[in-house]
């Protein structure tokens, strides 16, 4: 060790911050896996067939991206408009209406779909506010608000909402409601309006550059802390 002398507080830095960083590398090895494992469910709840969605007992986070069916009418009356861009960036709406079921007697908020902004009055597209009993198949979506303080509200008195509140939306309309969303499946809408099938699984993946970089930042440290100690005892031998 005459070659390699780094001293007490070097070692008492370095030692911990490299396990630090080792960990936070594991760690987000092990939400890679996680992720993939979630990826996977999802694709495979997708694909299976639509069950009905029970009247009780829902549970946002086990029914989130699952295929289900329902019974009823829509309550066009009471549609909401949510924010969204979409078909190549153009500036629309989601519609989001009550669905009364015929059978279970509850209420499901249901995104009917994206229409262009000179589409978001029903009278502007009359032919495809569907009346009377039917059935559908959606995606249950767990609700979700805006991430950070500083970002927009929604404005329930215009009637313009920018996140899936749906307790917000539910309390704005006067309704109790299921806890999820339904977001319908693509089909054909008299007029082509709303057009449905708009659920979006984006799932970011980023974790092994994440964790390369913790790794890389580990071995950075330890290359330092050895040509530090390396040159301290170079100098005490000069």
């Amino acid at each position: 060790m005459k070659n390699f002398s780094p001293g007490l507080i070097p070692t008492l830095i370095t030692v911990p911050v490299v396990v630090i960083l080792l960990a936070l590398s594991i760690w987000q090895v092990n939400r890679y896996n996680w992720k993939i494992d979630l990826m996977n469910q999802i694709n495979t709840q997708l694909a299976e067939a639509p069950v009905a969605l029970p009247a009780t007992g829902v549970i946002p986070e086990d029914w989130h991206y699952r295929r289900v069916q329902l019974q009823g009418s829509f309550d066009h009356s009471k549609e909401l408009h949510m924010f969204s861009h979409a078909d190549k960036g153009r500036k629309g709406f989601q519609i989001i209406t009550p669905f009364m079921r015929s059978v279970e007697g509850d209420v499901v908020l249901v995104n009917r779909g994206w229409v262009p902004e000179s589409r978001k009055e029903p009278v502007n597209r009359a032919e495809g506010q569907i009346e009377g009993e039917i059935t559908i198949n959606g995606i249950a979506r767990k609700p979700w608000s805006k991430s950070y303080s500083f970002m927009p509200a929604s404005n329930a008195e215009t009637n313009v909402w920018l996140y899936g509140e749906l307790p917000e939306m539910a309390a704005h309309l006067g309704l109790e409601t299921a806890p999820v969303f339904v977001e319908i499946e693509a089909n054909d809408v008299p007029g082509g309006f709303p057009i449905g099938g708009q659920t979006r699984v984006s799932l970011p993946n980023n974790h092994i550059e994440y964790a390369f970089t913790w790794l890389g930042l580990a071995i950075a440290m330890v290359v330092i802390y050895i040509l530090y100690g390396r040159s301290r005892a170079l100098k005490k031998v000069s």
